[in-house]
């Protein structure tokens, strides 16, 4: 290897380097996509409203959802939902109080809940690698995953957001416009920044690796 050849690899690791993932970045991306007005996939607006839920399919395999999606064991039948993943697991305000046992009459049915507030100084991070091995091992087994909240707009959506850069090798801006093409999310501003600190470790790794 030559001097030259080593010095431009050098200098064009060190420039993708610089090139870091913000949470502003991450926030101006929402505010400029545009989600689809589209009925959900398979029902229509009237079935919707009827099953009184909000959820959408944002990629193959894999639902963003409400309380009442998760609650709604008539309606996780009719999708045919074989995982839950609580991401505001609790009886606090703002949190869905199901559980391993509120799924118990569903066989089949693969619970996980994380005890989360909507607040920008919670740590969902440590939760992102744990989310995205539950939602990747149901999907690979051919099921169909709900991840969910209190709206579906923010707990929820990070961590979706985290696997499809984790495990489908997306970057966070990749990520916020494949799921903003099927759902209007809003994650708050310290889960954007801990998606960006993510974006800019994977990149870290991906780059060395």
């Amino acid at each position: 290897m030559s001097w030259r050849y080593a010095y431009l690899t050098h200098y064009r690791n060190n420039d993708k380097m610089a090139e870091q993932t913000t949470g502003r970045q991450l926030q101006r991306i929402l505010h400029y996509s545009v989600t689809p007005c589209r009925p959900m996939l398979g029902l229509r607006r009237s079935e919707c409203a009827l099953y009184d839920v909000d959820c959408d399919e944002v990629y193959p395999r894999l639902y963003i959802g409400d309380a009442n999606s998760a609650k709604n064991k008539q309606y996780l039948r009719l999708i045919g939902v074989t995982h839950v993943l609580n991401t505001a697991e609790g009886t606090r305000f703002g949190q869905v109080d199901t559980g391993h046992s509120y799924y118990r009459d569903m066989s089949g049915i693969r619970y996980m809940g994380f005890p989360m507030i909507d607040q920008p100084t919670t740590d969902i991070s440590r939760y992102f690698y744990i989310a995205s091995k539950f939602i990747e091992n149901g999907i690979n087994s051919g099921g169909k995953v709900l991840v969910h909240c209190m709206m579906g707009m923010s707990r929820s959506a990070t961590c979706v957001l985290a696997y499809l850069m984790i495990a489908r090798k997306m970057s966070a801006a990749e990520a916020v416009r494949t799921v903003r093409m099927h759902r209007d999310i809003r994650p708050n501003e310290g889960f954007l920044q801990q998606l960006a600190d993510l974006d800019n470790e994977l990149k870290r790794d991906r780059l060395y690796y």
